[in-house]
């Protein structure tokens, strides 16, 4: 009998220079160097924290660059390689404090979508979720966790996000994210999740 996999081991990779898995995607963009140069591009893959490009414009590897996707915004990024036309971005980090240090509330969504939701060593079932900013998410319950238990909550075409539940009311229960999604990303996953292209 196989033991389940303990949260620690479907951890996220922390260090941000290793790639972590992508989905394929196809979204026409454009991406500007600070230096003022400016090409179009199209988006190829995307993960939680960066995306892979191709565009004729040449990039350097460690640059800062902004890319903004078509109808979803803009979002800073440095380019982690290049080759042939080819390259991927690393995002920025989410910025969860203001210039005070105090803790901002982030802009939530209002619109439901569904994911699947797993409890560890446990199946996964669909999910009614709400009111979601890149750092957490209402959720409506078919099973009740325990406040303080770790879940994965997956959108389809996305990898699984970590999670843990913060409080429960009734059938609902919020959930705080491990690793904040990037606002670009969060953009980006509205125009899919409201079925864009």
């Amino acid at each position: 009998m196989t033991r389940p996999m303990t949260f620690e081991q479907l951890r996220l990779d922390q260090d941000p220079i290793k790639r972590r898995e992508r989905r394929a995607v196809a979204m026409r963009a454009y991406v500007a160097t600070d230096d003022g140069a400016t090409g179009e591009a199209m988006v190829l893959d995307l993960s939680y924290d960066g995306c892979g490009i191709e565009t004729p414009l040449a990039l350097l590897a460690g640059k800062p660059v902004t890319l903004a996707v078509q109808d979803r915004g803009t979002v800073r990024a440095h380019v982690r390689w290049w080759a042939n036309g080819r390259g991927g971005l690393v995002f920025e980090k989410v910025r969860a404090e203001d210039e005070n240090g105090q803790r901002r509330e982030d802009e939530r969504v209002k619109l439901k979508f569904e994911a699947a939701l797993r409890r560890l060593g446990m199946g996964s079932y669909r999910v009614s979720v709400s009111d979601l900013s890149s750092l957490g998410c209402k959720v409506e319950l078919v099973e009740r966790p325990r406040v303080g238990e770790h879940v994965l909550l997956k959108f389809d075409q996305m990898d699984a996000l970590e999670a843990e539940v913060c409080w429960i009311q009734g059938h609902e229960a919020g959930l705080r994210f491990e690793r904040p999604i990037h606002e670009g990303v969060l953009a980006l996953m509205m125009g899919r999740l409201n079925g864009g292209a």
